[in-house]
């Protein structure tokens, strides 16, 4: 055996390796391992059976000469960069248990020579879980180490999933989400009487479900979410006895039915299940495991869990039963029912609550639906382990029930967009753990608690909407982790409390439209003027000129000199002119400015002459090249053209670091992008992975030329585009051509890259931040879609614009924001957002929409003009009288379908290059074919 683990090693595999007849263990995982696998390991392999190569920088094909290693049982090639298509070798391997060839960048079509693999007991195809390691211990054992987050997984299979597989005997665990399969579900599985996990999520699976795993006795884990599955859930799928169900995000229809089930079988303790089969438990641990931590569900405290999600279809009717088998009822199990999305009538399903006693805790989300009635009086003693509770976007009403607050577990209540009517319930306030709380858009009236104040759990209070009425609770300024306040839409009166400003965890307040007075205390952050709008009795809130000194406040932030004035810090009426203490302020400030402005203008002037330490020790070697541009390029040569990346040579930046201009012969330009050092981790995996993007070519994606790493500079070189991105000519329009030829082909070129990256391009790439300032045109109005491949190979941009996912604000898909699925349609998301703003005179977030309240963007001010038959007031001035308007309209249809909230409807890049084909504006010929043609004609 040869164990070589996480031991830094660096360089290529020798081919001599191979060449050890008697090798049983081959463990080279978590290394820096680059080049091939060599083919000569099949050549004296015959007493080998682990081999480990996983969580490397490999590339190139996976040899067919494995085919040979006939002892091989587990084999483990997952994390590196490896390519084309899964040999059909790897079926002569009889004895393979374990394969895995997950997060590479594997295409074609898997092989139906797999079901040759009579021992397989795990197959990973692809995996959204980013494991650190799963490797072989000296002892043949299998350990494990969890990473938590997500990841991309580039593996881009075709076709569909092979009967062959689905009728092998011993197969436990089939992972394959967001793997590109497509066609009919598999519904042979005639022998999967031990299989236990299936993932097939996020695929393109389309047909029914019936009667496909009723021989699947032990199945506890099956996710077939985000697909095309219709018609009706069969009633004999074990559902009650299943660890994990997941058919959101389809099309599936009818009732959620009561399910027919004998009894469960037992589930092993982990001891056991090590004992009965080592290979699997890994892969049993990391799977459910990470389900859990991707759920963003509060499952801690149950050491067992239950997740059945339902959401997203077309369910209809009353929800009768409670899919949960009595065995399953235990006092460690949690236990959560996802039905929201769906047609669900009836009253509130008190059926769901009726177990609620027998579990440590208990979670439902019954969101958008049509349920109506009132809530159960009573719930605070039926439900004690209520943890979370979603019922928003139903026809609920009634008052909320006075005996809420025995929910002692509740951690998260949304009842929101509701018909809720009569006061907020004091009894609220003795939930201790509660940090969610929404009630917005409802009939509420009365104040709002006092005793709020002991909420000290809670982070989001939603109460926008309503009619309440009295002060804002002065306790709120006691709650530490508030980062959410929403109060807008009220008749709420009073004095705002100032001590909110000292909340450091506030990001989001919003007070507009109530009738609140006094004076506003703004923090320039949180707290802004655009958060109180519509408050005619608040004193004007203007940006304070100069800030009071520290001395000058007491603890709750106001003057000590003038109490009852905010003419100093919010511009009141005044007039009586400066005192001497606020002349003496200003001519302080002003000799501190003074001196600042001096010591920058020092700081510049001596710039130019001393060179930047970091560029000073730049190395004398070339470029790694891909495209030959007519002139010798090196780092010298970059840092010349760039005037020592001068700012006078500077013409963008992003989240990624900056961008340069370089002139390097006479004619010969390039873009030169200075990523920022310390965002990248590993010169080596740099290296690997930017030679993968360095293959892609498109006529409508901007063209990596070559790239230079270093420990102390890392540079992509891009050609350079003369007509800048899209957001300054968005912001430009009115003084620059625009007409309908322009927005389309500036549509369509973008679209033409989008659906390149997602379908052709090998490997796939996911974009994840399409916006106008990674748009580039050049004099003639072509499209050229940059920084794509940039987000995975650097990770989240550290720009105060971003999100926590890779992306911006506002252009970034919910499914991607709240959760961190990220899938091609995300970047239909993105795209649609950026056709909106291109044809609009609004941004992504227009200050304009400051009026509506938290979380209104372009997609929700579209959707309302729509809603009014305004359609035709989308369009920027003069583009709708110039036309086609069938055509506009037929534009505005399509990105308006891109943006919708279930990703699913979305349409793919394809579909939305083929619709924009359909709408291709008449090419015009030029004037001196006209003039010829008619000459002819005369």
């Amino acid at each position: 055996m040869l164990n070589l683990v996480g031991n830094e090693v660096s360089g290529t595999i020798p081919g001599f390796v191979g060449s050890f007849a008697k090798l049983q263990g081959l463990y080279l995982a978590q290394n820096r391992l680059n080049g091939s696998i060599p083919a000569t390991f099949g050549s004296f392999c015959q007493n080998l059976e682990h081999l480990d190569v996983s969580g490397n920088f490999l590339d190139g094909n996976i040899p067919g000469s494995l085919g040979n290693c006939r002892s091989l049982r587990t084999l483990l090639l997952f994390s590196n960069i490896l390519a084309g298509g899964i040999p059909l070798e790897l079926g002569l391997i009889r004895m393979l248990e374990v394969l895995d060839v997950s997060r590479n960048s594997l295409s074609g079509p898997i092989p139906a020579e797999l079901g040759q693999c009579v021992n397989l007991s795990v197959l990973v195809l692809s995996n959204l879980f980013n494991p650190l390691t799963i490797n072989q211990n000296t002892k043949g054992d299998t350990a494990s180490v969890l990473s938590s987050g997500l990841d991309d997984d580039y593996n881009y299979y075709e076709g569909s999933f092979p009967e062959e597989i689905t009728t092998l005997p011993n197969l436990k665990i089939v992972w394959a989400p967001r793997a590109t399969l497509e066609g009919k579900l598999p519904s042979n599985w005639g022998g999967c009487e031990n299989l236990e996990m299936l993932n097939l999520a996020q695929n393109l699976f389309s047909g029914e479900v019936t009667g496909v795993f009723e021989r699947c006795k032990k199945l506890h884990y099956l996710n077939l979410g985000s697909n095309k599955l219709s018609g009706k859930i069969d009633e004999k799928f074990p559902v009650p006895c299943m660890t994990v169900f997941n058919v959101s995000g389809n099309f599936m229809s009818g009732p959620v039915p009561e399910f027919l089930y004998r009894a469960c079988p037992q589930v092993l303790p982990n001891s056991d299940r090590v004992r009965v089969n080592n290979l699997s438990f890994p892969y049993q641990v990391l799977f459910t495991c990470q389900t859990q931590l991707d759920s963003h569900l509060p499952l801690s405290g149950g050491s067992f869990t239950m997740i059945h999600d339902f959401s997203g279809n077309n369910f209809a009717g009353p929800i009768q039963h409670l899919p949960l088998a009595t065995e399953r009822l235990q006092k460690q199990t949690v236990y959560a029912f996802l039905a929201g999305g769906n047609k669900l009538t009836g009253s509130f399903p008190e059926s769901l609550l009726g177990k609620c006693d027998g579990l440590d805790g208990m979670i439902i989300d019954v969101s958008d639906n049509k349920l109506a009635g009132r809530i159960p009086f009573g719930i605070g003693v039926t439900c004690r382990s209520l943890r979370f509770m979603n019922a928003s976007g139903n026809v609920l009403n009634g008052s909320i029930p006075s005996d809420i607050g025995d929910l002692e577990s509740l951690v998260f209540l949304d009842l929101s967009r509701n018909q809720l009517q009569g006061q907020i319930p004091s009894g609220i306030s003795l939930l201790k753990y509660l940090k969610y709380l929404a009630l917005a858009n409802n009939n509420l009236t009365g104040a709002i608690p006092a005793s709020f104040g002991w909420l000290h759990s809670l982070e989001v209070l939603k109460l926008s909407s309503n009619s309440l009425s009295g002060d804002i609770p002065q306790g709120l300024v006691n709650l530490k982790n508030l980062t959410v306040v929403l109060l807008d839409n009220n008749k709420l009166t009073g004095h705002i409390p100032s001590g909110l400003t000292n909340l450091k965890s506030l990001s989001t307040f919003n007070a507009s439209f109530n009738n609140l007075s006094g004076s506003f205390p703004l923090n320039n952050s949180a707290m802004n003027c655009s958060s109180v709008l519509g408050n005619p009795f608040l004193i004007p809130c203007h940006v304070p000129l100069i800030a009071p000194s520290s001395d000058q406040l007491d603890r709750n932030g106001s003057s000590q000199h003038n109490p009852d004035s905010a003419s100093a810090t919010t511009g009141g009426n005044d007039n009586s002119g400066l005192g001497s203490v606020e002349i003496a302020s200003i001519a302080s400030a002003s000799a501190v400015v003074l001196v600042l402005l001096s010591l920058v203008i020092l700081f510049f002037y001596t710039r130019k002459w001393i060179p930047d330490s970091r560029v000073q020790g730049f190395e004398y070697e070339e470029m790694t090249l891909f495209t030959d541009i007519g002139a010798p390029l090196t780092f010298e040569i970059i840092v010349q053209a760039t005037g020592n990346f001068n700012g006078s040579h500077h013409i963008g930046s992003g989240g990624f670091g900056a961008t340069y201009k370089a002139e390097i012969a006479p004619g010969i330009t390039v873009a030169v992008k200075r990523l920022a050092v310390g965002r990248f981790h590993g010169v080596q995996q740099f290296h690997a992975e930017i030679k993968t993007l360095g293959r892609v070519r498109h006529p409508n994606l901007v063209t990596l030329i070559g790239y230079h790493a270093s420990e102390t500079e890392m540079l992509l070189i891009y050609n350079y585009l003369p007509g800048g991105n899209l957001e300054k000519f968005i912001k430009e329009r009115s003084q620059r051509p625009f007409n309908w030829q322009i927005l389309h082909k500036i549509a369509l070129h973008i679209a033409q890259a989008l659906a390149y990256l997602h379908g052709e391009c090998i490997p796939r790439v996911l974009h994840r931040d399409v916006k106008p300032s990674n748009i580039l045109l050049d004099n003639e109005f072509n499209a050229y879609l940059s920084d794509f491949g940039l987000s995975r190979l650097l990770g989240t941009s550290e720009t105060h614009v971003t999100t926590g996912v890779a992306g911006t604000f506002g252009y970034v898909a919910p499914e991607y924001a709240m959760t961190c699925h990220v899938s091609e349609k995300s970047d239909v998301y993105s795209y649609g957002v950026m056709l909106l703003e291109l044809m609009s005179h609004k941004e992504a977030l227009d200050p304009s929409f400051s009026s509506h309240g938290h979380g209104f963007n372009i997609v929700s001010w579209v959707d309302m003009l729509l809603e009014q038959g305004l359609d035709k007031e989308v369009f920027i001035e003069g583009l709708w009288d110039a036309g086609p308007q069938n055509d506009l309209v037929e534009m505005l249809n399509l990105a308006v379908s891109c943006t919708v909230k279930t990703l699913t409807f979305r349409p793919t890049m394809k579909q939305v290059v083929q619709r924009l084909k359909r709408i291709q504006p008449i090419s015009r010929k030029p004037d001196n074919e006209i003039s010829i043609e008619l000459s002819i004609i005369t």
